[in-house]
């Protein structure tokens, strides 16, 4: 790891990640030409989010002409701490969380799904990462939230072996809140 810049808050992401590349990139005394890839989170995660990074990476790996490459953000979590079978759970609001299982290598086993924290399945994990959210009877370990050597360690097999990315496709898991409205509603008589 070079350099990284990283700032945990959701209503700060959109404004903040250009920032964080050029200033991270200067601190490694690279620029944006000396990048051969890029690594990109796609969920699960709220909408905006997932939108606000994707279209970022997915225009730099356009404008750079170098590719881009999805890594599921729990993928990443458990990419940072291989070793044990892990439950991997974020934070989905609603009272539900986004989780998923890995083998003592690192291999994702069941998921990724939302659902309430009763509900989660783990039955051969022995730690969980990712966020505080419920206790899940196992010991909590960090990371708490997808790091960029997470990234980069999840998508490595991808990134050596020069493998075509797979598409950038965001991974919501629910419907999304907006619907198509009705009819109008009339206000006159006539």
């Amino acid at each position: 790891m070079l350099a990284e810049r990283v700032t945990v808050d959701a209503k700060a992401h959109g404004e903040l990640l250009t920032p964080h590349v050029r200033d991270a990139l200067a601190e490694a005394g690279r620029t944006l030409a000396d990048v051969d890839a890029i690594v990109c989170g796609v969920g699960p995660g709220p909408f905006t989010g997932l939108r606000a990074g994707m279209v970022s990476a997915g225009a730099l790996g356009h404008a750079l002409g170098r590719p881009v490459h999805p890594v599921c953000s729990l993928d990443a979590i458990a990419a940072a701490v291989p070793g044990e079978p892990l439950l991997v759970v974020t934070d989905a609001r609603r009272r539900e969380v986004y989780w998923a299982t890995y083998d003592a290598m690192g291999v994702r086993t069941d998921g990724p799904h939302v659902s309430p924290p009763a509900e989660v399945n783990a039955p051969h994990a022995t730690r969980v990462a990712g966020a505080d959210l419920h206790d899940f009877g196992l010991p909590l370990i960090e990371p708490a939230h997808p790091t960029p050597a997470g990234l980069v360690a999840a998508a490595r097999a991808a990134l050596l072996s020069g493998a075509e990315p797979g598409p950038l496709t965001p991974l919501y898991l629910r419907r999304p809140d907006a619907v198509v409205p009705g009819a109008r509603k009339r206000v006159s008589r006539a």
